[in-house]
């Protein structure tokens, strides 16, 4: 199955090199290219990709609001491309919704990875900041406790236990270890409890959870 990639960055030759890898991976077709963000969330309504590998710097409307309309509007996923920058712009992309960020210099493999795990319903971090970020929200008290999503009432135990590991960062292949379950059954459990958190990715759960203070099972 072909994934479907539509491209934003305000740097031609940036677009030009990533359509380069990305297509060299035989199951990628870049579909569509966007110079800012208002022509991403259009380009994003008009061809519906699979992914959507935002810039969060771009002139006009910027990559964190494109991710938030993209997201809301479920119209793709969205990996966000970045540099190694833990700051306002990587942590507004997560809040909006992105599946997770990879930076820039990524090695081709790793970004074509990363494209096809985002594609495939996974949360991808670049491993090099994947504890980090998580770190960075859950470090740093907020100037109140996080609001409870209505639904975190309606969580079974299994579904607690999956949240916490996705506070951990586990992949869904680490979570499947971790409980002694299929990862078919994780994916389900996953998709409940965003389902149910009313929330759009994997990541904003994690972030939740780190606020929270839900620990993995076995931690």
């Amino acid at each position: 199955m072909t994934i479907r990639v539509l491209l934003a960055d305000d740097h031609a030759a940036i677009r030009a090199g990533l359509r380069m890898i990305l297509e060299g991976a035989g199951d990628i077709e870049v579909v569509g290219e966007a110079a800012d963000g208002d022509v991403a969330l259009a380009q994003a309504r008009a061809l519906r990709p699979d992914v959507v590998l935002m810039d969060v710097r771009m002139p006009g409307v910027d990559g964190i609001t494109a991710t938030t309309r993209v997201t809301e509007a479920g119209l793709a996923r969205v990996l966000v491309l970045t540099t190694f920058d833990l700051d306002e712009y990587v942590f507004g992309s997560l809040r909006a919704g992105a599946a997770g960020f990879v930076l820039k210099s990524a090695s081709g493999p790793a970004l074509v990875d990363a494209v096809r795990a985002v594609a495939a319903g996974e949360g991808v971090l670049a491993p090099e900041v994947t504890r980090a970020v998580i770190d960075a929200f859950a470090g740093t008290p907020p100037e109140r406790p996080p609001d409870l999503p209505a639904g975190m009432a309606e969580l079974t135990g299994r579904e607690r236990e999956v949240f916490g590991c996705l506070g951990g960062g586990l992949s869904n292949a680490q979570i499947a270890a971790r409980l002694f379950i299929s990862e078919t059954t994780v994916k389900t459990h996953v998709s409940r409890v965003l389902t149910k958190l009313g929330m759009r990715s994997r990541v904003q759960a994690a972030i939740l959870a780190r606020e929270l203070g839900t620990d993995a099972p076995g931690t």
